[in-house]
């Protein structure tokens, strides 16, 4: 069960007091100020993540993390007009989940022996006949916007390539109703995302992040 949390704003305001006369500023390196002045908002979620911890410094990555269900994707994160295909039922495994073990991520291409690259639909429908749960877009959206939680290993490249990391427990469809899936990738020395057509071709450098059934 979870704790309560903060609503009160006085006491907000105590915690922060607190921190501001006990945090001892003359340890914190030059380049942390400026990286926490250019980067507010994900170095206020590291932070927040930090307390949630019990403000207690946790060695190594994170392995399990909260995937919070009370407000559910806004398909318009990606453009207006923009909506989940309630024609492809999400994965309601995945749907399921308010916890996920980072560790248990498995990634699948659905590639065949021979095969340098399939379609997107081809690789949505052997999804489905393996059975492996694919992780929808909440879960997305959760590493999205708490990228200190993504495992470095998703950084590391196939083929000297970028890798895309998709999230296919989900379709979108976009305002003339063609059918996309959001991924993750390490690129250009920091995390971004992309949302690509299930038309597209896609290689050994697309897989999609799964969990095992």
């Amino acid at each position: 069960m979870s704790q309560p949390c903060i609503t009160d704003p006085n006491r907000a305001s105590r915690l922060m007091g607190v921190l501001n006369n006990n945090v001892d500023f003359g340890q914190v390196p030059d380049t942390t100020v400026d990286w926490v002045l250019h980067n507010p908002v994900e170095a206020g979620q590291q932070f927040t993540a930090f307390l949630k911890k019990g403000a207690r410094v946790i060695v190594g990555e994170p392995k399990v993390i909260t995937i919070d269900r009370s407000t559910p994707f806004n398909p318009e994160f990606v453009g207006q007009r923009w909506k989940i295909d309630t024609d492809e039922q999400e994965d309601t495994r995945s749907l399921g989940l308010t916890q996920l073990d980072l560790t248990a991520i498995r990634f699948k291409t659905m590639l065949k022996d021979g095969e340098s690259f399939i379609d997107g639909e081809e690789k949505i429908k052997r999804l489905k006949t393996s059975k492996n749960i694919r992780l929808d877009v909440k879960i997305f959206q959760t590493l999205w916007e708490n990228k200190h939680l993504i495992p470095e290993r998703w950084k590391e490249k196939t083929n000297g390539n970028t890798t895309y990391i998709y999230f296919d427990g989900t379709i979108l469809l976009n305002p003339d109703g063609d059918r996309y899936v959001l991924c993750l990738c390490w690129d250009g020395g920091e995390w971004d995302w992309d949302y690509i057509w299930l038309d597209n071709a896609w290689f050994a450098n697309d897989p999609s992040a799964v969990l095992e059934s």
